[in-house]
């Protein structure tokens, strides 16, 4: 019977082989997305309601599979809850089952929205200092944990509710330190351990939302949370900057967050994550640059429901064009480290009316380092009101200055300094008036003696418009985007000769024309929504 059994093994391991084989025939971009797994990996999530809707019957399985192959999908997130709806568990089973057989990885996920009471904020979020809602969770994660060896919290794992048992919970604790301790407490008791206690070789996952400006008041403690749970992963939405709904969010702040968190989180950092909402074509594929840019591991696409209506086909087709060239981009960045202006974000800081300012300065053309600290081997600086949480600013400041390195000081920043700090020559005020925002207004001629000063330490000068992106990546890696909707100009000067080399523009089909004449690389044009590339 065993020797039978065995056989039958084998030739459904030899009818696979074959099956796979074939799919990577018929669907290059699999066979592609399978070569770079080691640089990069895309990844999908089925809401608990797609697993319903799409995952319940073969043909549907069918229809996903095919979808996640035609894109370069070789890692699936099967979700179990959402919006106080549990997946039912034959279905989540057979769809694991399916996607396993089919040669992916799969995992599970949960989103926390409608578990119990309604916070007293946005209602679909919870109040977890209620004792009910905290059980409930843990009845989520420990049914979740019993499916999948591997869980994903989406980011609404946060609370904003101010309700009478929150006030007298709270005492005379700030929100933001009742929330950090809150939240920190039901993940270690409501998460993490009946979770591992139904199933020890679970790992979950925390994910964070693009709000980081904002965590510490809602309950997000990056630091603590980061040492508890076993992964981490990064929301790297950016979306239409003037969509009426979704917009506002400068693109860089994907490569931003993306950075920070991984300089937290370490080994630990996963992917980032981002999705169709207001976006078109542009905007949808600058998200997976930014955050490919950003060191991600991995990239997933939310959510295979959504990409089946409204914008989403259109996306997907843009960014299967662009999937090649992503996995060039990815191998181009992987293992390089980002040089530039130390811009330190210090966990749970406030930005006192500059929120997220860091995203609008680095649209500026000026190649931040994003970091959770100051340190006093910056060649450069910009430090924001944020900054003003580090205890030790002032001491660092000032070895900084007297290093002779340029830094560039927000006007709400400066108002908290000494006089004597921004009297000194190489500070540079930048003048924000509580609308980080407006920075994107600011001329080429504004903006000129600002790069002048900021980017002599590393031996450059960069001239172009507004919103041209500028990153510099290892010894020998400089990329340039342009999120503009029309082609500009630009010059880049190096202080040595170089002979740089285009490594690649995408999209693949634009064309880039530039000189180079002792160092000096001038950009006769670059296209709209383009990012170019240069070895040297």
């Amino acid at each position: 019977m065993s020797g039978s059994w065995r056989t039958r093994g084998f030739v459904a391991a030899i009818i696979l082989v074959s099956t796979v084989a074939a799919d990577t025939q018929e669907h290059p971009l699999w066979e592609l997305a399978g070569k770079n797994r080691d640089v990069l990996k895309i990844s999908i999530l089925f809401t608990a309601q797609n697993t319903r809707d799409y995952l319940a019957l073969p043909d549907g399985r069918d229809r996903a599979v095919e979808w996640c192959r035609k894109t370069g999908v070789t890692h699936v997130f099967i979700e179990t809850f959402r919006g106080n709806y549990t997946a039912e568990k034959i279905i989540l089973e057979r769809a694991k089952a399916h996607f396993l057989a089919a040669g992916f990885e799969v995992s599970g996920c949960v989103t926390t929205t409608d578990v119990g009471k309604s916070s007293t904020g946005w209602d679909i979020v919870d109040c977890y200092t209620d004792r009910p809602t905290q059980k409930h969770l843990q009845e989520i994660f420990e049914y979740t944990a019993s499916i999948f060896d591997e869980v994903m919290i989406d980011d609404f794992l946060f609370t904003d509710c101010q309700c009478d048992e929150c006030k007298q919970a709270r005492g005379d604790k700030s929100w933001a330190d009742y929330r950090c301790e809150l939240m920190t407490r039901v993940s270690r008791d409501r998460i993490l351990k009946p979770a591992r206690a139904v199933n020890p070789d679970v790992r979950i996952i925390i994910k964070y939302p693009q709000w980081y400006d904002n965590f510490h008041n809602r309950g997000y403690e990056v630091v603590q949370q980061t040492a508890d749970y076993d992964k981490i992963w990064v929301g790297t939405e950016a979306r239409d900057f003037d969509d009426r709904r979704w917009g506002g969010t400068a693109q860089f702040r994907a490569f931003y967050i993306m950075r920070w968190l991984t300089e937290i989180g370490g080994a630990k950092t996963g992917g980032g994550w981002f999705d169709p909402y207001g976006t078109h074509e542009d905007t949808y594929v600058e998200q997976a640059r930014q955050t490919i840019l950003g060191g991600a591991k991995e990239m997933l696409l939310f959510c295979y429901g959504s990409l089946q209506r409204d914008t989403g086909p259109a996306n997907i087709e843009r960014l299967r064009a662009e999937l090649p060239d992503l996995f060039k981009l990815a191998r181009l960045v992987h293992g390089k480290p980002v040089r530039g202006i130390a811009a330190p974000k210090p966990p749970n800081s406030d930005a006192d009316g500059e929120s997220y300012v860091y995203d609008f300065v680095g649209m500026l053309g000026l190649p931040l380092v994003p970091t959770a600290q100051l340190g006093t081997g910056a060649k450069a600086a910009f430090l924001p009101i944020q900054a003003a949480k580090d205890p030790q600013l002032a001491n660092k400041l000032d070895a900084l200055l007297d290093s002779g390195a340029p830094v560039l000081i927000t006007d709400g920043l400066a108002k908290k300094l000494k006089a004597s700090v921004t009297d000194r020559e190489n500070v540079t005020v930048l003048r924000v008036a509580g609308k980080p925002k407006e920075l994107l207004k600011l001329s080429r001629a504004q903006l000129h003696p600002i790069r002048e000063k900021l980017l002599a330490p590393f031996g450059i000068r960069f001239d172009a418009p507004n919103k041209v992106a500028l990153y510099l990546l290892g010894a020998d890696t400089v990329i340039i985007e342009n999120f503009n909707d029309q082609a500009v100009t630009a010059s880049l000067k190096f202080t040595k000769p170089v002979k740089p080399q285009k490594a690649l523009v995408l999209p693949g089909d634009g064309e880039v024309e530039f000189s180079n004449s002792g160092g000096k690389i001038v950009f006769r044009t670059i296209g709209r929504r383009m990012l170019v590339a240069l070895t040297y």
